[in-house]
């Protein structure tokens, strides 16, 4: 059944034929690109390509020595000032009270507080710097191996620092408690 409005279907078959493209042409005087694509070069031989020189690993052992001071000789800084401060520390703590928030119970220990902070200072700023010279080795590959193990170091250096120094002040005031040469 149709619809009157609509005009009759037509005859299935195939669809008329697509005219052909126009064909263009280069402009005058364009440059005219080979069909192939771009060709080899000519010539049976090229010239050699040399190999970039080897760079220098000096910034990688570098960050490794920094980093080595920060996670070897700051915490033996820190070893013995911990122990030395919790040696002294008990024959003060009997005169302290709860009610007083003075420091001045570190002053029979000022010395070794100030050594401690100098192990500290010292692990810190060796520390960041092997880590800056260690990202540094590593991005640039001058030593890229030891400014890997420079980074890991470097950032195991406090935890080693803080570590051994609650060790040390700990074993330092169970000594100083039971010594009868307790300062």
């Amino acid at each position: 059944m149709t619809d009157p409005q609509l005009p009759p279907p037509s005859p299935y078959g195939s669809a008329p034929p697509v005219p052909p493209a126009p064909s263009y042409q280069t402009p005058p005087g364009a440059y005219t690109a080979p069909v192939g694509g771009y060709s080899t070069p000519q010539g049976a031989y090229q010239a050699p390509v040399q190999a970039p020189a080897p760079r220098s690993a000096m910034l990688g052992i570098l960050s490794f020595v920094l980093s080595l001071v920060a996670v070897v000789v700051a915490p033996i800084i820190a070893g013995i000032a911990g122990y030395e401060m919790g040696f002294r520390l008990p024959s003060v703590a009997a005169d302290v009270s709860a009610a007083t928030s003075d420091l001045s119970i570190f002053s029979p220990v000022r010395d070794q507080v100030l050594l401690g902070e100098i192990g500290f200072w010292v692990g810190t700023l060796t520390g960041i710097a092997a880590i800056v010279l260690g990202i540094v080795a590593i991005a640039k590959r001058r030593g890229r191996v030891w400014g890997v193990i420079a980074l890991v170091l470097a950032i195991l250096g406090p935890v080693l620092f803080f570590l051994v120094f609650g060790i040390a002040l700990g074993v330092g005031a169970g000594t100083g408690a039971v010594s009868p040469y307790g300062a």
